[in-house]
């Protein structure tokens, strides 16, 4: 086993200490910092193209990724493991009145300790044997871990067969800016420097399952990401005389009865099953208080895959949305004539019946009608619609079908199903190919050979489950899901736009050997020590020697003596 405990420790209070919360400042200081310190490592020196610190394309923020590749000398081979990190964070604003400590472990440990805490986290702050601030756990410990592979492995390149190009991206927690900005130079590299990449090794962090979990666990491939949005219309009317019109929000409320934490629409693959969907917003777009109901909702969703297509949740998602506005109308009815009959009211039927329009479906409709006037008009308000930066693309993609509707002949109630964010492709590793077979095999063997160091049981799964950037360097989806990605986002080519095919074309295998721990994105957030600066390297390095075809017989430690002795 190698001694990178204190190394990779110590690297680790160095990352933290740069606050680099996603979508500020930070995220240039971090990269600047960690170009610095692999700029400080002889082999740079003497080869300054390896090292490139690059701006990330399409993006209104300002930020870098940092990419660091080390040539191996002990046989020619184009064979090049991609080890794969995040440098930016969430935000701090969850540590209170202790937010100026919590990019200071040290600082912050001393603080939490004359806290009250729950019991678990008092347990393991009081045992030493967890470290503790923001980014520890998520993910500056598995930046550390791959940082110390690659500073061992620029000082002694002879004993490395093949190549490690080291990715650290930014914009990881937001909209994967620098991964897919990240897509370019990889391609580059590969071309210009003849590399074959034959596997990733993401170091994002990982939890226990549940309650008692003792396994501390690697992932093969990763959960897909999608976010499924309803723009709902309605009828307005004056609440008085509220049966003469539709509430969309009375629809909404509905709709997301009848998806958040619906069993029915978990994925079940490989024997593993995602979490259900569940809302992340709900809202109407009525701008100040009127007497009025109103017009038009909107509420959006989080869900997961591990099989499905993103046409087969839209498919999905439109039968939802069918059995919501079914059972809605049905309940309003049944309203409406106890109503009457306790007001002694005459009673009529209600006229509203269910509608839910994909929104590809809506936009061909909206073309044939209008051609080529509706056409010009939706490109002229986008582009005046780009110019609002207080729009993200969840309220951008609303706000142009709204813009849409109006150009519908038929304004009864309906809603329209769309995506209005980005999709993280879920990602499969089955050993469908000679490169995921080789991968999965040297997984396999590291997991039997540092197991008998470690106390708690290391366990494989077959999808990351968590949104991650692994999502953006390979594609299990055909060309036909994807398409349903671009044809159902309004923003698409506006606001928002992922180049799938570089995805594809880079597509290399990927697993997830993070840092172990708690409550990330939490004011605890805190990691295990010795699987993360211990066990996080040694499996990540016994995968880069199998799969670059090397007997190791040298540990690290054994190396820095010899390079000691040699000062």
């Amino acid at each position: 086993m190698f001694s990178s405990r204190e190394e990779v420790l110590r690297l680790t209070n160095e990352l933290v200490e740069i606050e680099s919360v996603v979508n500020t400042i930070g995220e240039i200081d971090i990269a600047n910092s960690l170009y610095k310190i692999i700029e400080s490592y002889p082999y740079f020196q003497n080869n300054p193209s390896y090292l490139i610190k690059t701006k990330t394309e399409n993006d209104e923020i300002e930020r870098y990724n940092v990419l660091a590749l080390v040539k191996g000398t002990k046989e020619k081979s184009n064979k090049t493991v991609i080890l794969m990190g995040h440098i930016d964070t969430v935000g701090i604003e969850d540590y209170g009145k202790l937010k100026d400590k919590a990019c200071c472990p040290y600082e912050l440990m001393k603080a939490l300790s004359i806290e009250s805490l729950p019991n678990l986290v008092k347990e393991h702050l009081d045992s030493g044997q967890w470290h503790f601030g923001r980014g520890v756990l998520d993910m500056k410990s598995g930046v550390a871990s791959h940082l110390f592979l690659l500073k061992y492995y620029s000082e002694y390149p002879e004993e490395l067969s093949g190549n490690l190009v080291l990715l650290a991206e930014c914009d990881e927690e937001d909209s994967s800016h620098g991964v897919l900005s990240a897509l370019g130079d990889l391609k580059r590299w590969r071309d210009e420097q003849q590399l074959a990449y034959i596997a990733l090794i993401n170091s994002d962090f990982v939890a226990p399952r549940f309650e008692g979990d003792k396994n501390r666990y690697i992932y093969k491939g990763t959960v897909g990401k999608l976010l499924p949005s309803f723009f709902i219309t309605g009828s307005e009317t004056h609440a008085g005389s509220c049966f003469e019109g539709l509430d969309p929000n009375y629809i909404a409320a509905e709709l997301t009865r009848q998806i958040s934490y619906n069993p029915d629409l978990c994925d079940e693959s490989l024997g593993e099953t995602t979490v259900p969907p569940v809302s992340l917003k709900q809202t109407d777009f009525k701008p100040t208080y009127t007497i009025q109901t109103a017009l038009s909702a909107y509420v959006y969703f989080n869900f997961f895959i591990h099989s499905w297509s993103p046409k087969d949740v839209l498919i999905k998602l439109k039968d939802q949305a069918e059995l919501a506005f079914n059972h809605a109308l049905s309940n309003l009815e049944k309203r409406h004539r106890k109503y009457c009959e306790v007001s002694g009211q005459r009673y009529s039927e209600l006229p509203w019946k269910t509608r839910v329009i994909i929104y590809e479906d809506m936009q061909k409709l909206l073309v044939e009608k209008h051609g080529e006037a509706f056409l010009k008009h939706m490109e002229i308000f986008k582009s005046k619609l780009l110019l609002d930066k207080s729009l993200d693309t969840r309220m951008f993609a609303a706000r142009v079908v709204e813009e849409e509707w109006n150009w519908m002949i038929d304004k009864s109630p309906a809603i329209i199903l769309f995506y209005s964010s980005l999709y993280s492709p879920r990602i499969e590793m089955t050993g469908k190919n000679e490169r995921e077979q080789n991968l999965l095999e040297a997984l396999n063997h590291a997991v039997e050979t540092v197991q008998a160091h470690y106390p708690h049981p290391i366990v494989t799964r077959n999808y990351f489950p968590y949104v991650c950037d692994m999502s953006c360097v390979a594609l299990s989806d055909d060309a036909e899901g994807i398409r349903a990605v671009s044809e159902n986002n309004p923003g698409w080519s506006t606001k928002h736009y992922v180049n799938y095919e570089a995805i594809r074309e880079i597509n290399v295998p990927v697993i997830n050997i993070g840092p172990y721990g708690y409550d990330a994105h939490n004011r605890y957030e805190r990691m295990e020590i010795q699987y993360s600066t211990e066990m996080v390297p040694n499996l990540t390095n016994e995968i880069i020697c199998r799969l670059l075809g090397m007997n190791l017989r040298q540990t690290i430690e054994d190396a820095a003596d010899e390079t000691v002795a040699k000062g």
